[in-house]
Order: structure tokens, then sequence, then C-alpha cells
């Protein structure tokens, strides 16, 4: 009886990971069948294999097929980015703006935008002159050296989680004031492309993207399973961790590696995608306990749920004029957030 209950445990646990896996494939499909233009499902499954129209071909493959991705991509990004920032600095309300991370790549888009196209040209306005698609590397070199300058702000004196905290709340404000103070200072037609990109938006995202995310994803994915102990023990304090051998700074900074990149390459890439690296994590642990194995496959199959239910009903909703996901996430995030916090207190 002893020795069947964690069998029976382990059994019901990887049913409930398959289910969410099942449901995260559910919702890629319909996000794949449903859009602004109604195109009939035969249609569709023509298309996906290589015949149909040209112009259903065109929709599902180089337009709604590689947007879903990159969703995918970034939610699952976003989602483990959070799971491991709540995790090494024990503080349930982090996550990757807490870190300072999209206040950095906000930044340092916002920042080459202006130099690379204001100042070489001020007296133009056209949107095509937009260098968009360097946008992704920008933004993810912003945001990872933003990462890594408050985590060198608080590894010189401590590498405590509430002065990890604490330097990303105000450094990031920072960051975020100025970014908008650029960009309002700009004065150009074309900060509607980045207010855009600022509210978190899969409008016109390519295969490119997805080119662009799949490496930081597959790293990620590959180096989590290897420092899977050390995850679980970076949740205790710094002395209990290195009382069972814990190489604590080299782990909690490998750790935070792996949330800044990951992170970072998503706002780079759809922009600062809100709550989904707050909300996701705690859905996640509310299903499966405090199990970090059960966990993060979890928060991988949700953030992907989340950001191609979210979008889907954004395209859906604003038709024409779309509604970008980082609204949609918002106003759905909240009333979750709170209920969560209800059950869980």
């Amino acid at each position: 009886m002893t020795a069947a209950a964690p069998q029976s445990r382990r059994e019901a646990s990887g049913w409930l990971v398959l289910a969410f896996a099942a449901i995260a494939l559910l919702s890629l499909a319909i996000a794949t069948f449903l859009g602004v233009v109604d195109l009939p499902p035969a249609d569709i499954v023509a298309a996906l294999t290589g015949h149909g129209s040209s112009e259903a071909r065109s929709i599902i493959l180089d337009i709604r097929l590689p947007r879903i991705l990159t969703g995918i991509l970034a939610g699952i990004h976003f989602a483990v980015a959070g799971l491991l920032l709540q995790s090494i600095t024990r503080n349930p309300l982090a996550d990757p703006s807490l870190m300072g991370i999209s206040q950095g790549a906000m930044l340092a888009v916002s920042g080459f935008l202006v130099f690379t196209v204001y100042v070489h040209d001020p007296g133009s306005n056209t949107l095509q002159e937009l260098p968009l698609n360097w946008l992704p590397a920008i933004g993810t070199i912003g945001g990872v050296l933003a990462g890594g300058f408050i985590y060198a702000i608080a590894f010189r004196r401590d590498l405590g989680p509430l002065r990890i905290t604490l330097c990303g709340i105000a450094v990031g404000a920072v960051l975020h004031a100025i970014g908008i103070g650029m960009i309002a200072g700009w004065g150009s037609a074309r900060i509607e492309v980045l207010l855009e990109w600022f509210s978190g938006s899969l409008y016109a995202r390519s295969w490119e993207h997805v080119v662009f995310l799949l490496p930081f994803t597959l790293a990620g994915l590959a180096i989590l399973p290897l420092v899977r102990r050390p995850l679980e023990l970076l949740r205790f304090e710094a002395s209990v961790a290195r009382s069972f051998g814990l190489a604590y700074s080299r782990q909690f900074s490998l750790a935070l590696l792996i949330a800044c990149c990951l992170a970072a390459s998503a706002v780079g890439v759809v922009g600062p995608v809100v709550f989904v690296g707050l909300i996701v994590p705690h859905l996640a642990r509310f299903i499966a306990g405090r199990r970090f194995d059960l966990v993060l496959p979890l928060a991988i199959a949700l953030g992907a749920i989340t950001v191609t239910l979210g979008d889907l009903v954004g395209r859906l909703l604003g038709q024409a004029e779309e509604i970008p996901i980082g609204v949609i996430t918002a106003i759905c995030g909240v009333p979750v957030l709170i209920a969560l916090l209800r059950r869980t207190t």
C-alpha cells in the first residue's frame, strides 16, 4: 500500500502534464482554424498540407501560423522566466518587469530607433524607414544588460532576494521613465509602431521571429533539467541551501541568467506582455502543488495556452483593428490573480 502510493502519484502527475499538453495542442489548432479571415476548414487543411488556393496558403502559412508559433514560444519564455525569478528570489510577485528586463528592452529599442533613424534623417517620418528587423536582437540585448546590471548592483553587497527585488524596482522605474521620455520627445509619426510594441503585440510576426526565439527556447529548456535540484534548493535561504552543499552564488547566477535570456528574447520579439510571467507560475503551483518537476512542465504548457488563446481573443474581438495580446492579458490577469490569491491565503 505504501509502495503503491508514490507510483500512483507519479502516474497521476504524468496524466496531468499530458492533459495540459493536449490542451496546448488544441489551442494551437483552434487558433489556426479561427481568425479575422473566415476560411473553410477544408481550405485550411489543404493549405497545411501544401495544397489549396494561394490565398489560403498565404493566410495560414505566411501570416497565421508563424504568428501563433511566435506567441507559443514567447508564452513559454515568459512563464519559465517568471517561475525561475519567483523561485530564486522567493518573491511571489517577481516577473520580468520586476527585474527591469522589460524596461531595459524598451529603453534599448527606443534608443536604437531614435538614434539610427531620427538622428540621421530628422525630417523623415515614413514608417518604412524603421529598421524593424533589428528590434528583437536589440530588445534582447537591452533586457539582458538590464538584468545583469541589477544583479551586479545587488551582488556587490548582498545576494539576498530582497535586495534583488528592490534594485529591480528602482532601476526598472528609471529605465522606463527614460524610455518613455525619449519617445515622447521624439514626436514622430512612427511612434505608433513603438506604442504597439510597448503594449505587447503579435501583429505581423513572421517565421523570422520564430527562428529568432527557437534557439533560446531549446537552450533554456535543455539546461533546466540539469539544474533542477539547485533550483529546488534556491527556494530556501542561502544558509540552508549551502548546508546541502549548494554553490549558492553560482547556481543563483545561472538561474538568473536563464531567466533573463528567456524573458529578454521574448520581450524583444513581442514586447512586454504583462501578467504572463506573474500569473502562470501561480496557476501551475495551484494545480500541481510545490513539486518543481511537475510545476515546470505545467508552466510551459500554461504559458503557451495563455498567449495563444489571448491573442486569438484579441484578433476575434478587434477584427481588422485587433487588440494587442498585452491588453488582453492585463484585463484577464487581474481577476485571475485575485482569485488565486484568495484561494491560497
